[in-house]
């Protein structure tokens, strides 16, 4: 009798040890959750910087004017390898709140991507997307600018798929599958419209227009890629300023930073003091990209106080069942669209929003 119960009591100890130790060990995902949200039109204090707080867009060079309401960028918190670690017990939460999805590892980063890398990505496509914006602000805007789209290099698939074989670094890219490319959506669209078949590309070299059959491949997440490692170069003329943390990164913001520079240079404001958020990268020409992250962007945006929100069209299915109560969503697939949207909603033309085409369900 007393062999026996030691033997219970030692087995008990075990398996407690064992579960104690396996909330300790980190989980092969990454957790999405919602983030804070950012108002473009108004100011921020920044890190380490002894000034005060300061306008996040400020543009020189053309006439502006006071903004009020908010159209505000959303974030994301994300947390897993390799920029942190997510627990079991992280994990486990994430299973069941609705607002936080959970990803494996090896969907969202390749094998041996570091944390430095991460954040090198993430604030060089801020940059960009910064650039994009003011572009795609001034184009609404009717002001001309200069653009040239080229190739920087190349991913590791991209070589073995043979991409180098046919583009060079440098290569200024014209068009694709017959269409002018004005930046990286278009250029993206055409290599999904590709399907895993060679994208023809008009590119410049060496001062003469070369057409190449670039081959594509699929990733895992269903979408198809050259691989290339593209670069932009503007020439504006009218120059913006956009401050922002720098805990913030990524492209997603492209659509808030575009209107937010459209309304400073409006008379008459885009929001009417009603108080927006929303996401989508942008090219020049004005087109607006889908995004990750949208489940968890619409309730931070509506934790934050926001009413409306502006989502890419391209993320409106991933919105059914996931929508928020007490926020109107609008899915849009143009910076133009976005202005359209909301004037109408300023102006309360309900003949304009009933004949929009819903977002999620």
């Amino acid at each position: 009798m007393g062999l026996r119960r030691t033997v219970q009591w030692g087995s008990a100890s075990v398996a407690a040890v064992g579960g104690i130790v396996a909330l300790a060990l980190p989980a092969p995902y990454i957790s999405e959750a919602p983030g804070p949200i950012f108002n473009t039109t108004a100011e921020v204090e920044l890190e380490n910087d002894g000034d005060g707080a300061e306008p996040v867009i400020e543009v020189a060079g053309a006439e502006t004017y006071d903004t009020d309401g908010a159209l505000a960028l959303t974030t994301v918190y994300v947390n897993g390898a390799p920029t942190g670690t997510l627990f079991v017990p992280d994990a486990v939460r994430g299973w069941v709140s609705p607002s936080i999805d959970l990803i494996p590892e090896e969907l969202v980063y390749p094998s041996g991507t570091t944390a430095e890398e991460v954040r090198e990505r993430n604030t060089a496509a801020m940059a960009s997307s910064q650039d994009l914006a003011f572009a795609a602000a001034l184009d609404q805007q009717g002001i001309d600018f200069g653009l040239e789209l080229f190739v920087e290099g190349f991913t590791p698939e991209a070589e073995e798929a043979g991409v180098g074989d046919q583009l060079q670094p440098g290569d200024r890219i014209l068009s694709a599958g017959g269409e002018q490319i004005t930046g990286i959506e278009g250029l993206r669209g055409a290599v999904n419209d590709a399907a895993g078949e060679p994208v023809r590309l008009s590119v410049q070299r060496e001062g003469e227009q070369i057409d190449v059959e670039v081959p594509t491949y699929q990733e895992t997440d269903g979408e198809y890629y050259i691989g290339t490692l593209m670069g932009t170069q503007f020439e504006f003329p009218v120059e913006a300023q956009i401050r922002l943390s720098e805990n913030v990164g990524g492209p997603s913001a492209g659509l808030m930073f575009a209107l937010g520079v459209i309304d400073t240079m409006s008379e008459e404001s885009l929001t009417g003091g009603e108080s927006w958020a929303g996401t989508g990268t942008v090219d020049p020409d004005g087109t607006v990209g889908p995004i990750g992250g949208i489940p968890q962007k619409i309730v931070g945006a509506r934790n934050s106080g926001a009413d409306h929100f502006l989502a890419p069209r391209g993320n409106c299915d991933e919105l059914n069942g996931r929508l928020v109560d007490g926020l109107d969503v609008y899915g849009i697939e143009t910076v133009d669209e976005a202005v359209d949207v909301l004037e109408a909603v300023r102006d309360d033309d309900q003949n304009f929003l009933r004949q929009l085409e819903s977002c999620g369900r």
